[in-house]
């Protein structure tokens, strides 16, 4: 969903980052430029900063992710090209997101697409084992009754599609210059390459 939906210029993420941040200096003690290292270190090891906290300092996820998700959704703007794009799609369309479901509901209602998708899986339904954890894929396809040799998954993080590969699923990936995105790129996982969804599903659903 995050830099995929919508495009990284939006800088959403820098919101949470900064209040990520936030978070781990007042948890252990922290100057903001030592926050970011541990934010970071975190990010990179456990897949999420999340992850890396409940781990480390026993974390509970509700506190952490009720307080970053508190940000400002008005750089975002109602997209209905993506939205007539997505409801041309056929199948069911389902948000697979290591963001929680209050978030994911924001988002998809600021960019006017709340109604194109049939289910948001989150970090609470990964139990909180995220992206690019192959339990995640697993997880969402049993939970949804999806057959992954028929799916087609998106992500604007390059190493987030190879699991969802393994399992037989067509991958898309959202070169868009989001943080660490072409982290782990090969295309030896990566069957298609596209730098903006809208534009994209545009051409493939005309």
């Amino acid at each position: 969903m995050d830099n995929t939906l919508y495009p990284a210029r939006a800088n959403l993420f820098a919101q949470i980052d900064r209040r990520m941040e936030a978070f781990v200096g007042r948890l252990l003690g922290l100057g903001r430029d030592e926050a970011r290292v541990v934010q970071k270190r975190y990010f990179h090891e456990h897949g999420t900063t999340l992850r890396g906290l409940m781990l480390s300092h026993d974390v509970d996820p509700n506190d952490f992710l009720d307080y970053v998700h508190d940000i400002d959704m008005s750089v975002l703007d109602p997209d209905p090209r993506l939205a007539a794009a997505l409801e041309r799609l056929p199948g069911r369309r389902i948000v697979f997101t290591n963001g929680d479901l209050a978030y994911a509901e924001r988002v998809l209602a600021a960019l006017g697409i709340g109604d194109c998708f049939h289910a948001i899986h989150d970090v609470h339904a990964m139990r909180y084992h995220p992206k690019p954890d192959p339990r995640a894929y697993r997880g969402v396809c049993e939970a949804h009754g999806i057959a992954p040799e028929r799916a087609f998954f998106v992500d604007d993080m390059a190493h987030n599609l190879k699991p969802a590969h393994a399992l037989g699923m067509v991958t898309g990936w959202v070169n868009n210059g989001s943080e660490r995105g072409d982290h782990g790129h090969s295309p030896d996982f990566i069957d298609h390459e596209l730098h903006d969804l809208t534009d994209w599903l545009e051409e493939l659903t005309r």
